[in-house]
């Protein structure tokens, strides 16, 4: 066995090491990663397995046998990350450089951060011994960033034994704070919305560009009809229990007059004019209250001199929990469906099952240290691995703690240039998932 490892002592460090590796997705290549935690653990002695769809982006397990008296927790995370190009970065984003007291580079944030304190917590809980009730299982993950084909929708569909017994998992989009009112709140994700891609087809009369048709008939005529009224209109408000939870714990936490007006966002013939009431502040509840319909890539014509026949849109939708993919489309066809042909490409469920039961000891933990701070339940706007463990019945918890200042724009530094993250927060974080898994009997 090689030295056993203490860099779990140092997470900053570790997060250096992973930014290092250029998982770049497309094309990924996580292997050099992957194989680098795996060394980790070997060196701690703890056993690995790797599982691959694709050998150049494995997925790593490792477990750490408990007491059998409680069910399995399972730790993932991602380590591909989103492409740099065409940004404009400080510092080179996969050196890792420590500068003004924070970790820069890629996946920082998202979330070979994240990896870094659950590894340093899991490696931890070997090193010293930690007496575990249930087994600890950590899975390191392979292309989440596209979609999870090779991460972790092939592991749920191909080796779901792996994940025998567990009820309950850590993984992204939660555990950072967001300020309403003067007031802290860290958000724990316990539900995301789905992903519903579609496309919509304009068709008119193609002919000569030098004697364009000024016509409602014109397909690009039609595109921008479509454009202006995606742009000017919100899809319908749907209030789910996930939505209605993470208002209502804002508003107790804010009280007064405040916490007053952001319930009534849970009235569907209020909702819309209290988020334009709300201003920026509403922009924070607005994607996870509506359907959302994004229309990110067009297409159309071929030839500078020709009218084209046809062109398109591709949007990205996301879809609030407990909605029918078909039932989604539909709200884009009655906004649309006047001038184009609309069709489902891509649907991907979201992370729907909603399990309560670790939501208070991870609030607790959260919470020590943080006087006044609250804690709410955060249903994400976008997508995660959560949505594929969700169909063995278990219940992921975004839970990677960060401490930011309240002037680090969270969300506006995720996928960024400069992505970063301070360095007592990677200690910070690695703490508290440490305490989780202490702590941890069901």
């Amino acid at each position: 066995m090689t030295e056993p490892t203490t860099i779990y002592q140092r997470p900053a460090e570790l997060l250096q090491a992973l930014i290092r590796f250029d998982t770049t997705n497309p094309p990924g290549d996580e292997a050099a990663c992957v194989q680098y935690i795996a060394g980790l653990c070997h060196s701690l002695g703890i056993a690995t397995q790797t599982y691959a769809k694709d050998p150049e982006r494995p997925n790593l397990v490792a477990r750490i046998e408990g007491g059998g008296k409680a069910a399995p927790l399972l730790l993932y995370g991602h380590v591909d990350v989103v492409s740099t190009a065409n940004q404009d970065w400080a510092r080179p984003p996969f050196s890792g450089d420590i500068a003004e007291g924070m970790v820069w580079g890629r996946g920082a944030l998202d979330m070979k951060g994240g990896v870094a304190m659950m590894t340093a917590a899991f490696l931890r809980a070997q090193a010293e011994g930690l007496a575990l009730p249930g087994d600890i299982i950590l899975c390191i993950l392979s292309d989440e960033e596209a979609g999870g084909e090779k991460g972790a929708k092939f592991m749920v569909e191909q080796h779901a034994d792996v994940f025998a017994g567990v009820k309950y998992a850590i993984g992204e989009f939660g555990g950072f704070p967001i300020h309403f009112g003067g007031k802290k709140f860290f958000a724990i994700q316990v539900a995301e919305k789905s992903m519903c891609r579609n496309r919509v087809r304009f068709r008119g009369p193609a002919g000569h560009g030098s004697m364009p048709r000024r016509s409602p008939e014109n397909a690009t005529y039609k595109l921008a009809k479509a454009l202006e009224a995606l742009n000017t209109n919100r899809l319908p408000v749907h209030v789910t229990p996930a939505a209605e939870n993470m208002i209502n714990g804002i508003a107790d936490g804010l009280g007064g007059e405040t916490g007053h007006t952001l319930r009534q966002l849970l009235n569907p013939a209020h909702t819309d004019a209290v988020l334009d009431e709300l201003g920026d502040m509403g922009r924070q509840f607005d994607a996870i209250l509506h359907n959302t319909a994004s229309p990110n890539i067009v297409r159309g014509g071929d030839k500078i001199n020709v009218v084209p026949g046809q062109v398109e849109i591709e949007i990205d939708m996301r879809v609030v929990p407990g909605f029918d993919p078909e039932e989604a489309i539909n709200e884009i066809r009655a906004l649309v469906g006047e001038w184009g042909e609309v069709e489902l490409t891509q649907h991907s469920a979201g992370n729907g099952y909603l399990d309560m039961g670790l939501f208070g000891t991870l609030s607790e933990i959260l919470l020590a240290g943080q006087d006044g701070a609250h804690v709410v339940p955060l249903l994400m706007s976008g997508g995660t691995d959560g949505r594929f463990f969700s169909d063995l019945n278990i219940q992921s918890y975004g839970f990677l703690p960060m401490d930011l200042p309240e002037d680090f724009d969270f969300m506006s530094t995720v996928h960024a240039a400069n992505e970063r993250i301070p360095v007592e927060t990677m200690a910070f974080g690695t703490d508290k998932i440490y305490e989780v898994l202490r702590r941890f009997h069901d």
